[in-house]
């Protein structure tokens, strides 16, 4: 518990040069093939704007699979929206921090604020859902309840992730794989991000990149050991909500071998919900780009 509160904690801080040990990119060439490469949306249910560019980016370019937040204000458009996409694979986006509950602030009141919603500290949240027996019952609860209102919208469950990754905790990482087993769930995205591929791509690595690199082979081998499937590699986490055409393009020219997912925030354009929440993120930039690698 405490070795992943410290990998998120310095996983934010930008400051910390990393130790370049030799390592080795297995490059792919992106015009090949795209059979190993899985593009993916993320906050699907956010808001009218995330879900059209879901839609269009499915429709008009390589969107092949998105997550559904379903305690968020649009679950119902997107819902409506995905029961006619029926290629597009759509999993579950739990979600624990920084966003709305289903259950709300009568049965979860010891890790919602009185709104309803999750807080954003996510170190605070990750000390509560580990120490806190009360908030271990009513986290079960919430992640039971988000399970059950996925499989109630009758749409096929493909895949399990959470938001801002905080699977990767080991309280929830457990609940969540239990209850994915119960509903016959065969894929969840584990954010393994190779560094050595990130610093191919020309950006600095940090030692807090690697302690998180690290950190998600526990998570990854619990997932296998489970019987489930989860992607060799998952990119997004360095330029998370910055993910445009030529970084995605210069990403695509160093893959290592093996499966990856790259996952992406669009909408069609900026609201007041995607200001609020993520102020700094590109999301039309982030459309255009899974729009132009078609």
């Amino acid at each position: 518990m405490i070795l992943w509160c410290r990998a998120f904690q310095a996983a934010r801080k930008a400051g910390i040069d990393a130790v370049r040990p030799r390592a080795f990119v297995v490059c792919v060439n992106p015009m090949d093939s795209l059979q190993n490469i899985i593009f993916s949306a993320d906050d699907f249910g956010l808001s009218c704007a995330v879900n059209d560019a879901v839609e269009q980016a499915h429709r008009h370019g390589v969107l092949g699979q998105a997550s559904l937040m379903v305690a968020a204000p649009a679950f119902a458009d997107a819902v409506a929206r995905a029961e006619n996409l029926p290629k597009l694979k759509i999993g579950l986006h739990l979600t624990v921090v920084d966003g709305d509950s289903l259950l709300g602030h009568a049965s979860l009141p010891t890790i919602t604020t009185q709104d309803g919603r999750f807080p954003a500290k996510q170190l605070r949240l990750a000390f509560l859902y580990f120490f806190s027996p009360k908030a271990r019952r009513e986290l079960a609860a919430e992640i039971a309840a988000q399970f059950a209102a996925f499989i109630a919208t009758g749409l096929a469950l493909h895949h399990v992730d959470a938001h801002k990754h905080m699977h990767l905790h080991p309280t929830i990482g457990r609940l969540l794989l239990q209850t994915a087993q119960k509903y016959g769930v065969r894929r969840i995205r584990v954010p393994a991000e190779p560094p050595s591929v990130m610093r191919a791509c020309g950006e600095r690595v940090t030692l807090a990149d690697r302690a998180l690199h690290a950190w998600t082979r526990i998570l990854r081998g619990q997932v296998r050991r489970a019987g489930m499937a989860t992607p060799d590699h998952v990119f997004g986490l360095k330029w998370s909500g910055h993910m445009t055409a030529a970084r995605v393009r210069t990403l695509l020219k160093n893959l290592p071998a093996g499966q990856s997912e790259i996952y992406f925030h669009p909408a069609s354009a900026r609201d007041a919900a995607l200001t609020n929440l993520m102020p700094d993120y590109e999301h039309e930039e982030e459309f255009r780009t899974l729009l132009a690698l078609r």
